[in-house]
């Protein structure tokens, strides 16, 4: 692109003359030595069709079109939004939905995940979701009773839970490299005994869920063998953290 303000002004007139071949030069504007000055004075004149404002530049070449100012807006005029990393992205958006913080399990996608059909083969779902929530049930016994609590749970002592049934929706194909962010909240219901388990599978790579279930838990005293009621307490605290909702 040829400067203005580095152009000398025979050029300059050149440019011009055959880059506007409507327009044509003041009768003042010849090769004499008053021309300069005259040439000079139609680019500084803004009423001028020769006049380039300052900071401008002119055709490419003595052929070129005149340049038009650009319609788009600058970007100065229209910041862009500041956007995180996938994972804080993918916390935020299952923070948003509702999913307790403290369940959240980061899953790995390795190559063996795939199967011939060359994505995440449906089977390593419900393990992926297991892990999940082996993490909230986790979070749950440190409420309920501390570490002590949460080693009885996971050992399957006293009273703990159970998994009844469990079921995936599978929404879009999952494939390597990739890293899923793993949700869950309780629904609770009517029920003393049991309650579901929702959980929200979250790509990194799609930043978009791509499966989600239901799973509904039991609870269970290890001790007798048999399914209990937990208390007042520890339904209160379920209740707390429940995203409103009916059990089928």
């Amino acid at each position: 692109m040829l400067s203005s303000t580095r152009l000398g002004p025979l050029t300059r007139a050149r440019v011009l003359l055959r880059s506007r071949r409507s327009c044509s030069l003041p009768q003042t504007a010849s090769l004499s030595g008053s021309s300069i000055k005259s040439l000079q004075d139609a680019f500084r004149d803004p009423s001028s069709p020769f006049h380039i404002p300052p900071g401008q530049t002119g055709p490419e070449s003595p052929d070129s079109p005149p340049s038009l100012p650009d319609p788009t807006p600058s970007q100065s005029s229209h910041p862009s939004t500041a956007v995180g990393s996938p994972a804080e992205n993918a916390r935020a958006k299952l923070v948003s939905m509702g999913y307790d913080a403290g369940s959240f399990w980061e899953q790995s996608i390795v190559w063996g995940h795939h199967d011939s059909f060359r994505h995440v083969n449906n089977a390593h779902y419900l393990r992926f979701i297991e892990s999940g929530r082996m993490v909230w049930l986790m979070a749950l016994g440190e409420v309920l009773g501390g570490e002590e609590r949460v080693k009885a749970m996971l050992a399957g002592q006293g009273i703990s839970l159970i998994l009844k049934s469990a079921n995936v929706n599978f929404r879009r194909p999952v494939t390597f490299p990739d890293t899923l962010l793993i949700g869950h909240r309780p629904i609770t219901s009517s029920s003393r005994t049991q309650f579901t388990l929702n959980a929200v599978l979250y790509s990194y790579a799609q930043q978009a869920v791509v499966a989600d279930s239901d799973s509904v838990l039991v609870w269970y005293d290890y001790d007798s063998l048999k399914k209990c009621d937990p208390g007042d307490d520890t339904w209160r605290i379920l209740k707390a953290a429940s995203h409103d909702g009916q059990e089928n």
